[in-house]
C-alpha cells in the first residue's frame, strides 16, 4: 500500500508542478506589452506556451521563441494562431488584446481552454471584426456555453468543432449560432 500511495503521490506532485509552471507562462507582463506592441508580446506568450504563429505576409509558422523575427515595432502582425496541444489559458488571454490582424484560431486538444476562455476571446473588439475562420477540437472543458459566446465573432465564416463532449446540445447551439451569424459555416464532427 505504500507504494502505491508515494507513485500517486509523485504524480500528483508532477501534475502541480506542471500546472503552476503553464501558470506561470501565462502570466501577463502588461509592461512587455506596451514596450513590444501587442503582436510580438502576444507571439512571444503563445510560442512560451506551445503554440504557433503566422504573421501577415508569411507563408510559414514560428514556433521557435528565439526565431521570432526582429525589427521596427509593429511590423510583424499575428494572422494566424495555431494553439495545438499548447499551455494557453484564460490567465493569458489579456495578451489577445490589441490584436487586430487575426484571421485564423486553431484550438486542438488544449487542456486550459474552457468556455471562460471562449467568452474572452469573443468579448476583444478586433477580434470580433477580424476573426473568421476557427476551429475547436478534443477541448474537453469545452460546453455549448462558450461555443454559442462565439456568435459576437461578427465576421466568423467557418468554425469546426469535433471532440468535444461537454457539447451537450448540438442542434440548439449550432441554431442559435447560424441565427446570429447567418454566413457561418459551421462544420461538426460530435457524435
Amino acid at each position: 500500500m505504500g507504494l502505491l500511495l508515494r507513485t500517486a503521490q509523485s504524480v500528483l506532485s508532477r501534475r502541480h508542478f506542471w500546472g503552476w509552471l503553464n501558470a506561470v507562462f501565462n502570466k501577463v507582463d502588461y509592461e512587455r506589452i506596451k514596450a513590444a506592441g501587442p503582436d510580438r508580446a502576444a507571439a512571444e506568450w503563445l510560442l512560451r506556451c506551445g503554440a504557433k504563429v503566422r504573421f501577415q505576409g508569411f507563408d510559414r509558422w514560428h514556433h521557435d521563441y528565439n526565431g521570432l523575427p526582429t525589427g521596427p515595432l509593429g511590423r510583424y502582425k499575428i494572422q494566424a494562431i495555431d494553439a495545438t496541444e499548447s499551455c494557453i489559458m484564460y490567465r493569458g488571454f489579456d495578451y489577445l488584446d490589441g490584436l487586430k490582424n487575426v484571421e485564423e484560431i486553431k484550438f486542438h486538444k488544449c487542456i486550459y481552454i474552457e468556455d471562460v476562455c471562449l467568452e474572452r476571446l469573443s468579448s476583444i473588439e478586433s477580434l470580433q471584426e477580424s476573426v473568421f475562420m476557427m476551429e475547436v477540437v478534443s477541448c474537453g472543458n469545452v460546453t455549448d456555453k462558450g461555443v454559442i459566446a462565439l456568435h459576437k465573432l461578427r465576421n466568423l465564416e467557418y468554425l469546426f468543432l469535433s471532440d468535444l463532449p461537454g457539447i451537450k446540445d448540438k442542434q440548439t447551439t449550432v441554431v442559435r449560432l447560424q441565427k446570429a451569424l447567418p454566413r457561418l459555416d459551421v462544420a461538426l464532427d460530435l457524435d
